[in-house]
């Protein structure tokens, strides 16, 4: 296959590093470096190590998506986000529930201090409904409207908020194709491999699956943990998102 398409493939692979010390952390970076295309830092490990865990990305030539999902008042996630801008993360995430005026005022503060202080501008995305919620659950907290249909709501008004992208199930990636632009990001969890166990995702597919859809990033994270060789298994499926790239976007 053209190395060109494998890089290109490699790119969209996001390696969940759901581990809980720098130690372990440390290591599948090793691994994984060259094999994937960014590294996810979570909660977990975010509060275990602090920026301590971005720098060590860094420093093996990697790139972060800063996986914390801010949700709070509109001035309290605008301030985070800056100092996310500062620590040189090429992604992070909010809550799109949040509200527009708090998606609004995060992209116009990182968009201020970027050209302030000549930074590098993060990606901002905006995290719609969960990959482990299901219909009830929405019902449960107020939500009346379908999953597919809160995703949707969601996406566009992350996009009249200036937000880059969304986070949402593989199951809603044409949804949002159809109602935002062309280039408005979606990253994709919840993805496995034929065979492997779904864990606590509800609403997952195949990495093929989900970029013949329109994702433009999948996130993986135990089934290249859990294999015997990481790093073979993350080639697996840059190989997978390969074949698909060439196969083209699914016919809608």
């Amino acid at each position: 296959m053209d190395r060109f398409v494998r890089e290109a493939a490699r790119n969209k692979l996001i390696f969940a590093l759901d581990v809980g010390s720098l130690r372990e952390a440390g290591a599948y970076v090793r691994k994984l470096r060259g094999h994937v295309g960014m590294f996810k830092v979570g909660k977990q490990l975010f509060v275990k190590t602090g920026p301590r865990i971005i720098d060590y990305v860094h420093e093996h030539g990697g790139e972060v998506f800063l996986d914390l999902k801010f949700h709070d008042i509109p001035q309290t996630v605008a301030r985070a986000s800056v100092e996310a801008t500062r620590l040189g993360v090429a992604m992070f995430n909010l809550h799109a529930s949040g509200s527009f005026e708090m998606m609004r005022r995060a992209v116009a503060e990182v968009d201020r201090v970027c050209r302030t202080e000549h930074l590098r501008r993060p990606r901002m995305l905006a995290v719609t409904v969960l990959t482990s919620l299901s219909r009830n659950d929405l019902r449960r907290i107020g939500v009346r409207a379908p999953v597919e249909d809160q995703v949707v709501r969601l996406a566009v008004l992350a996009q009249e908020a200036g937000m880059d992208g969304v986070v949402a199930s593989p199951l809603e990636i044409g949804p949002i194709r159809k109602a935002c632009n062309a280039d408005f990001l979606i990253v994709t969890p919840g993805i496995r491999r034929r065979g492997d166990a779904a864990g606590d995702q509800l609403r997952i597919a195949e990495p093929a699956e989900a970029i013949r859809a329109g994702a433009d990033y999948v996130v993986v994270g135990r089934p290249i943990r859990e294999a015997a060789d990481p790093a073979a298994e993350a080639d697996a499926i840059v190989e997978e998102i390969a074949s698909a790239l060439v196969r083209g976007p699914r016919r809608r």
